[in-house]
């Protein structure tokens, strides 16, 4: 499995399964599958069903906790110092662990950074989290969190991120790699709608592969993007898993660039 450092040092896959959605037993099973397939990431949130997500993971990690890398997430307005305790200790439970590897801040709200990056310090110095960062966070919002006392200890930003979404590339991915903080990539394959891209489709088959194998293979081809797509049967999750074996060759990147050309300028920062 590829894998990714955080600015720690520690080095994560760079390929995990997204959870959004996620609410049954059969997608439980799914997730079950995918450890059993050797992947050992896990993004989830408090957010996804209002904790079933959370609660789902919890059981497919049970008896392999130590195997797994699990990131949640927490809502803005429980992201105040005393909110994200309680917070934290509600997904804990859910989750069925002591510690949850990777805390997100899911999108910006109205408590001040300073007192989110407060509540984050002392529950990684409580060892219930291990890293934290943020999602969603534009250029302006990341340039004031690191800024700050303890903000410069954000171990990534989760963001919208694929062929057919580019927008960072301008401003906020390139200031993220000046920081060496790595991306996490959610709806890698823009919830399906890329699988019906003419361009898209027409590549993958010219070059024996599937549209989201193609959109899966672009962002692994870099070194400092994580993607977590969602997949809830057993198929998906084989077809997804196999884009890791695929190395795409300078022609064929050339060529979903002037498919899917980089941003000609600033934007503001999109999110599902």
């Amino acid at each position: 499995m590829k894998t990714i450092a955080l600015p720690s040092g520690e080095r994560v896959p760079a390929f995990g399964m997204g959870t959004w959605h996620m609410e049954s037993a059969h997608d439980a099973a799914a997730l079950r599958l995918g450890l059993d397939l050797g992947v050992r990431l896990i993004d989830t949130a408090e957010m996804y069903g209002e904790g079933r997500a959370e609660e789902l993971v919890g059981e497919a990690i049970a008896g392999r906790r130590d195997e797994v890398f699990v990131v949640s997430k927490v809502y803005p307005h429980n992201a105040s110092r005393k909110s994200v305790a309680a917070a934290c200790e509600r997904s804990l439970r859910r989750l069925k662990t002591d510690r949850i590897d990777l805390y997100l801040l899911h999108w910006r709200g109205n408590v001040p950074l300073a007192e989110t990056v407060e509540g984050f310090e002392a529950l990684r110095a409580a060892g219930k989290i291990r890293h934290w960062g943020v999602s969603n966070l534009d250029i302006a919002d990341m340039a004031e969190l690191q800024a700050l006392p303890g903000g410069g200890e954000a171990a990534t930003n989760q963001v919208l991120y694929n062929l057919a979404r580019r927008g960072i590339e301008w401003d906020l991915l390139p200031r993220l790699r000046e920081r060496r903080i790595p991306v996490m990539a959610y709806s890698p394959i823009e919830q399906a709608r890329l699988l019906k891209n003419r361009a898209l489709v027409d590549f993958a088959k010219r070059h024996g592969m599937t549209a989201a194998q193609a959109a899966l293979a672009w962002l692994l081809a870099k070194d400092d993007v994580i993607v977590i797509p969602k997949a809830a049967n057993s198929a998906h999750l084989r077809e997804n898993l196999a884009s890791l074996k695929i190395e795409l060759t300078p022609a064929q990147l050339a060529e979903l660039e002037r498919a899917f050309p980089p941003p000609a300028g600033p934007s503001a920062l999109e999110m599902l």
